[in-house]
């Protein structure tokens, strides 16, 4: 027997509909019925999943477990090619492979991480087999598992890339579950409200209407929750968010160094005001830049901005540390540095989760083709510690998390800055690798999503875009337009307390793991009992 077309048709649409719900074009109404088509072709009667030789093949068995996962694969293949794309053009034009090579990585790349919807779908065709749920009753354990699967995701692979929560960003209502469960929560509700669309497809007589009906008005109830908007929040700061628009490609010379920062300088200052509120703050992002914080002459240029304006500067920049006093070691961080308004350089955090084949190559031994990956950014130590910035001024204190880059879309680790007391988050990001790609986008809303569920206002300054300054509710209040270089007046608050998922983390995901290892343990021990019996 193999896979009927019907079946791999249904996972690509599924893969599909999936991509459609993130940026661009982001049509998240399409998020309650993008798991709609797989979670029936998983589970569908046998007649339309398979092509047998014989008729009385036909009825016998339905779905197998290894059918399962390649089902589940294929939606997960299509899902990440339509959503990372833009791999290849990173790998392309800034890590130096050729269009072949770099086609091939990304292929790989999707390869491998549709291996998590593959398992998925195995999963769940291995426990509709036999048991308590067995049959369409395995829909109840879908939630639970989909759940599961994405927290392998940020745990074991490390790239929980537009987790399906973070589609309802705009959904005031439904995203607000966040800062309970974390994004895992909305992944939940996603899934269950898709799980009923599918049993009113599975299901006959009287309760395949009722199914229908009520996945219907439950989808049209939380749909119905983006239309709400709650009031401004009040904000009682501004900051002066930097977008430098540096090209990635750019050739530093002493001359392109000085006439560069001048013009970051004079942006800086012409936004922002000595009479602003206290403390008074601007950012600069990170950049493609060769700012080293052991160069005298970027040290004075930020120390006199500093002073200039009477304002702390919070500058994306290079950490250099020379190791066990060695005279030719050393060792670079991407980092952050806070410049007090005296100009005297405060503190710095050296950004912890590097990029993997962006700021270091993993296993580079076995992997000397990826070398050029890094002739870019050149290659990374990783920081330690999620220290939090304090800034005080005329009286005025308050804590900042600064976050670089790709931390942001990990929920556990940003949520530890509020939990070390950090009032308001930053994010300084360089997302001019993405291009015109719906990257930027889907950057910005993982980044949403950390505000949410933190319950934080977030200061977010890039390179290219997308600057903005994000509410508490995950709205964005402000925003810069991209590829310009401009200085955005972003109003925030400082907010000191914490949210249930701040305090207690992925609880949520974990209990769906664990009750998804039971079950499939469940499932397996009943196997082995049935075998041994016969």
């Amino acid at each position: 027997m193999r896979l009927s077309p019907k079946l791999l048709l249904l996972a690509a649409i599924s893969g599909a509909l999936q991509v459609l719900i993130f940026p661009n074009p982001s049509v998240t109404w399409l998020a309650w019925v993008a798991l709609t088509p797989l979670l029936y072709a998983l589970l569908a009667r046998p007649s339309i999943q398979i092509i047998a030789a014989t008729e009385s093949e036909a009825s016998a068995a339905a779905i197998t477990t290894r059918q399962g996962f390649w089902v589940g694969y294929v939606s997960g293949f299509i899902w990440y090619m339509g959503s990372c794309y833009w791999v290849y053009r990173v790998m392309h034009l800034y890590g130096g492979l050729s269009q072949p090579v770099a086609a091939g990585i990304l292929i790989l790349f999707c390869l491998y991480l549709g291996l998590y919807h593959g398992f998925f779908g195995a999963m769940l065709v291995r426990v509709s087999r036999r048991g308590a749920f067995a049959g369409t009753r395995a829909l109840i354990i879908a939630p639970f598992l989909w759940v599961a699967v994405e927290l392998a995701r940020a745990r074991i692979t490390g790239f929980p890339w537009d987790l399906l929560g973070t589609s309802q960003v705009d959904n005031i209502p439904l995203s607000q579950l966040a800062t309970l469960t974390g994004v895992y929560g909305t992944s939940f509700v996603i899934v269950l409200v898709n799980a009923l669309f599918a049993a009113g497809l599975l299901v006959r007589g009287k309760r395949q209407k009722n199914f229908a009906v009520l996945a219907l008005l439950l989808a049209l109830v939380l749909q119905a929750g983006a239309l709400i908007q709650p009031l401004p929040l009040p904000s009682t700061h501004v900051a002066v968010l930097v977008q430098q628009n540096i090209p990635l490609d750019l050739q530093w010379t002493p001359q392109s160094f000085d006439s560069i920062i001048a013009k970051l300088s004079d942006v800086s200052r012409q936004a922002s005001k000595r009479d602003d509120p206290s403390p008074r703050l601007i950012i600069w992002p990170e950049s493609p830049s060769p700012f080293f914080l052991t160069d005298p002459k970027f040290r004075t240029w930020i120390s006199t901005l500093a002073a200039d304006r009477d304002a702390f500067i919070l500058a994306g920049s290079l950490g250099v540390r020379n190791p066990k006093n060695s005279t030719t070691d050393y060792e670079t961080f991407n980092s952050a540095a806070l410049v007090a308004p005296s100009g005297g350089f405060l503190a710095r955090y050296d950004k912890i989760h590097l990029v993997p084949f962006g700021e270091y190559v993993p296993f580079q031994a076995l992997l000397f083709f990826a070398k050029n990956l890094t002739k870019e950014v050149g290659t990374f130590s990783a920081g330690t510690e999620r220290s939090v910035f304090t800034v005080n001024q005329s009286g005025v204190s308050g804590k900042l998390g600064t976050f670089i880059c790709y931390e942001s879309v990990f929920p556990d680790e940003i949520r530890q800055f509020a939990l070390n007391g950090a009032q308001v988050f930053v994010n300084v990001s360089n997302d001019g690798w993405f291009g015109s790609t719906g990257a930027a986008g889907q950057h910005l809303n993982m980044a949403r999503m950390r505000a949410i569920e933190n319950h934080r206002w977030l200061l977010r300054s890039t390179n290219t875009g997308i600057t903005a300054s994000i509410d508490p509710y995950g709205r964005v209040v402000a925003r810069a337009e991209p590829n310009v270089q401009v200085a955005l007046r972003a109003p925030y608050a400082f907010v000191s307390d914490t949210t249930f998922y701040t305090r207690h983390g992925d609880w949520f995901a974990f209990a769906c793991a664990i009750i998804s290892l039971l079950t499939i343990f469940v499932r397996f021990s009943l196997r082995a009992g049935v075998i041994r019996g016969n």
